[in-house]
């Protein structure tokens, strides 16, 4: 009868250590950290031109001028046969606002067809997230 609990014993306890070394062997995914829509706002409401598509659009924190501040990246693929330059507004719901040129340089300063073009909008000074973002996206010109 010992031999026999002492077979259960080991089998309980090597599936015990499989269950914990499972769990703690699989990687966890990461949890809103800083990073993706989900960090950007609570509510993103998108105004994209037809010649444009929205292919990333990431907030994350880091700091600014030595001021911990958001960082908005926005990437933008050209879906037609034509280059094109786009204007990127940022309007948060705190009456901040960021935005420019994609691309900003260039000879000419244009996205060529297919291609995808990102920047990255620091927004000075803040330090939570938005309840609110505004993402617009203009083509300005070939």
């Amino acid at each position: 009868m010992g031999a026999k609990r002492a077979v259960l014993w080991w089998i309980v306890g090597i599936l015990a250590l499989g269950l914990v070394a499972g769990c703690a062997g699989a990687p966890a995914k990461p949890q809103a950290s800083g990073a993706g829509p989900s960090a950007c706002a609570a509510k993103i409401d998108k105004q994209i031109a037809p010649e444009a598509r929205l292919t990333e659009l990431a907030c994350f924190f880091k700091d600014y001028k030595k001021v911990k501040s958001l960082h908005i990246k926005v990437g933008i693929k050209n879906v037609t046969s034509k280059p094109h330059r786009y204007r990127v507004n940022l309007f948060l719901d705190n009456g901040k606002a960021v935005g420019g040129l994609i691309p900003r340089k260039g000879k000419p300063p244009v996205v060529k067809p297919g291609e995808v073009a990102t920047f990255t909008y620091p927004v000075k000074g803040m330090a939570e997230r938005p309840g609110a973002l505004t993402v617009i996206v203009k083509t300005i010109g070939e």
